[in-house]
């Protein structure tokens, strides 16, 4: 079992909701990718959700497409990824750590080290769960099935588009934590809408049994607030990311820290 669900019941238990920050791996910089999960993990977060570089990821919007292709132009890999999880892993044997990214990169790594390459991998660096965006679940049975075997989770994502055929797919195979989409359309676009995500959670959980993150378009701690009062999770990415990249290299696991204390101020006060 990965520590995402023990990280999840203490936290329902305690009556608090889970912070979730995203980042681009390689961004700000390669040298300081592992300090600032670290960074974030000191300020509050209770998963890393660490985004795998691509050249062409259709969910997100350009702050995160941005940060991609700045990881890529500086060599940034899957393999560099895992490396750094396993190096996270030194001294952080606790947050659970969520790859995020699309099926290119996973499939050519499998092609490199054979079928299930990656999951092996993954498991050894101490990745707790995968998101992969472009697996809808009645597409990957076999990838799901070889990660619940390696004790890691498949995370999937649902839209205000999803039809109750798909939340049910999901439902069936996902542990871990679902990722709602509260915004139809890529990262960072638009502001989220409160009331109808109080709408679809509850529609979610009809059929879905583990906690239910949100994201897209939640940026600062009055909304992380809004939404974790109607959630289990909140997933915050393009603010971060944007902060990063607005900040000195040698600054950014400070900035890191700075912001997620000040959400998990917020996700937690009175």
């Amino acid at each position: 079992m990965s520590r995402i669900p023990a990280t999840l019941q203490a936290l329902q238990a305690q009556g608090r909701k889970a912070l979730i920050p995203y980042v681009t791996a390689g961004d700000p910089s390669p040298a300081q990718t592992v300090a600032v999960m670290h960074a974030l993990a000191a300020g509050g977060a209770d998963i890393i959700e660490l985004g795998v570089p691509f050249s062409d990821p259709m969910a997100d919007g350009p702050i995160i497409q941005k940060a991609s292709e700045r990881a890529l132009a500086r060599g940034v890999g899957l393999t560099q990824v895992l490396q750094w999880v396993a190096e996270f892993r030194r001294t952080d044997a606790q947050t659970p750590v969520v790859l995020m990214g699309y099926a290119n990169p996973i499939e050519r790594f499998d092609l490199k080290g054979g079928e299930g390459a990656f999951v092996v991998a993954a498991a050894e660096a101490g990745v707790d769960g995968v998101l992969v965006v472009d697996y809808p679940p009645e597409e990957c049975e076999a990838f799901a099935q070889r990660l619940h075997a390696r004790g890691l989770d498949p995370i999937f994502l649902l839209a205000p588009t999803s039809t109750e055929q798909r939340i049910r797919e999901v439902g069936r195979i996902a542990t871990g934590y679902v990722y709602y989409v509260s915004l139809k359309g890529v990262t960072g676009a638009g502001h989220i809408d409160t009331d109808a995500v109080a709408k679809a959670v509850p529609r979610i959980k009809a059929h879905v049994k583990v906690p239910v993150g949100v994201g897209f378009g939640i940026r600062d701690g009055a909304t992380a607030r809004a939404v974790g009062a109607v959630s289990d999770a909140v997933v915050i990415g393009s603010r971060l990311v944007q902060l990063l990249e607005a900040a000195p290299e040698h600054q950014a696991p400070e900035v890191a820290r700075t912001f997620m204390a000040e959400i998990r101020a917020a996700l937690d006060g009175p």
